[in-house]
Parts: structure tokens; sequence; C-alpha cells
């Protein structure tokens, strides 16, 4: 077991007919938790009933909650989520929200400096409070994964390449990584190509590109490990992301191998894709029957 900090946005994905309990950091969070790793989160909510009830669900799935503030002058955080045909989201992130405001605590610093794993996005960077936090805490982590998710209008290209120079780990889905390595000035057209550019570019050894339905690719100790994906009927996408980066870091945590540890994530990640919301509960049984269905 080990223990990861997950710092950022906790809030509710609000879909045309429902809503769900969301915000990426939450979600790699609660995946973590799933393989029984010891998460903490570091956010915060408002002084309200959906802040309350975010905090419940993180109690329940057992992620330490200690440093999670909550902030009476802001609200808990919110995101319309439009689904188009194909199950694929778009966002709408109501600004500002109570996970803008994250404080620098003597209690973070603690959490971060014992933790194996601090996990963080670039979403919560966009407001200068929870950057200026997130910028003293990233100097304390032993390990630092970077998820990004790019969001406009809420991100500078300056800001995610700070971020990525002090990452040990990024994650990018494949639009990510091509929009980044064009605004650095690669002239690449390859995902190989830009994926080894980042990792020169930022110093950084291990980076995972998600490709969608057709999985991913992960650069590990110099060599790249891939998964062609898996065959599903997408119900929505929201939160099959960070349930691979979740599933991913937990195996590599426990020093499983490369490859395994990306099929591994990938399946995790479709299973996602094809259940409704960002959290589903997904067994590991589920998980193996998913990859071997006839063992």
């Amino acid at each position: 077991m080990s223990k990861i900090v997950c710092f950022g946005e906790v809030l509710w994905d609000v879909f045309p007919t429902h809503k769900k309990i969301g915000g990426a950091p939450l979600n790699v969070a609660s995946r973590l938790s799933s393989f029984n790793q010891e998460v903490v989160m570091i956010s915060a909510v408002g002084d309200d009933k959906p802040g309350e009830k975010l905090i419940e669900y993180l109690v329940e799935n057992n992620v330490n909650t200690e440093h999670i503030q909550t902030k009476k002058e802001y609200q808990t955080g919110k995101v319309k989520v439009m689904l188009n045909e194909k199950g694929s989201a778009s966002y709408d992130i109501k600004y500002p929200r109570a996970w803008d405001k994250i404080r620098f605590t003597e209690g973070a610093r603690n959490a971060v400096k014992s933790a194996d794993a601090f996990v963080f996005g670039s979403l919560v960077a966009r407001d200068e409070t929870s950057r200026d936090t997130l910028y003293q805490l990233i100097e304390l982590a032993k390990y630092k994964i970077f998820d990004l998710n790019l969001r406009p209008p809420y991100y500078t290209t300056d800001v995610l390449i700070h971020l990525m120079e002090k990452a040990n780990f990024i994650k990018f889905n494949d639009d990510e990584l091509f929009e980044v390595c064009k605004e650095m000035g690669s002239k690449y057209n390859s995902l190989e190509q830009n994926l080894k550019f980042i990792a020169e570019k930022t110093n950084t050894k291990h980076i995972c590109v998600t490709k969608g339905s057709h999985g991913a690719v992960l650069l590990h100790g110099g060599d790249l490990y891939y998964n062609s994906g898996f065959l599903i009927k997408v119900v929505d996408t929201v939160g099959a992301g960070d349930s691979f980066l979740g599933s991913l870091i937990s195996q590599l945590l426990n020093e499983v191998k490369p490859q395994e540890a990306i099929d591994f994530a990938c399946a995790v990640g479709a299973l996602v894709a094809q259940s409704e919301g960002a959290n589903p509960v997904i067994t590991e049984e589920q998980i193996q029957k998913f990859v071997n269905p006839y063992s």
C-alpha cells in the first residue's frame, strides 16, 4: 500500500437529466482507494449541502477528507456536462468556486511531505489562490504526477510548462499532447515523436498518452508500452481518463510490470466509459473477466 495525496477540484457533474460526483482529482482518488491505496484529498467545498455530500461520498470511499477546507463565501464546485451522440463530453465549468480558493496549511504540507506520490491537474491552477498552494506543495512532494486537463479558457502555456517541468510523471490525452507540443514549437506529426519531444523538453521519464477508444501508450524507463483498446458501447466518457490514471498509478506503485499496468488501466477506463458517471463501482473480478472473458 502506498500513501497518495490528490490535490484539486471536487465538484458535481450536472448532466441534462441527473448529477454525479466528479472532479478529476476526486475521480483519481476514488479509484486509487478502490485498489486499497491510502488516499488523502486536499481541496475545498462550500458551506452547503452539495459540499457535505461530497465529503460523505469520499469518507464512504475511504478517502481521507481532513484537508478539505470549507469556504463560507464560495459555493461547492459545479460543472455543466453536455454529451454528444457518441457519449463524448464537453464542459461548462462554473467560476469561482470553493476549490479555486484552497489555502496552504501545515496539515496539507505534512500530508504531502509524508506521501509516496502527489497527484495534481492543470484546472486547479486557474485561480491564483489554489495555484500558489499547488506551487508550494509541489516542492515538498517525492513523486509528482501531473494530469493535464485542458479546459479553455482556464490554462496558459506558461503554467503548463512550469507544472510539466516539476512533474515526474505526466498524463495527456492525444489531443492535449499535440496541442501542447505545437505550442512548445514541435514540428512533429506522430504521437510517438511528440511524446519523446515532451520527455526531452521537460526532462520527464514517465509519460502516458490516452487515445480514447484506441487505448494508450506509456513511456516508462526509456521504453514504450502500448494497449490498443477494448471494444465497448460508450455511455459517457466522463471520468474514464481519471479512472485510467488512478488504475495505472496504483499498478506502477505496486511495482507491476509496465505492460500489465497499462493493460489493466485501459480495461478500467473502458469499463468506466461503458457506465454512467465518473465513478462506477468496478471490482477486480469484473476487470479480470473483461480482459480475459474465457479464463
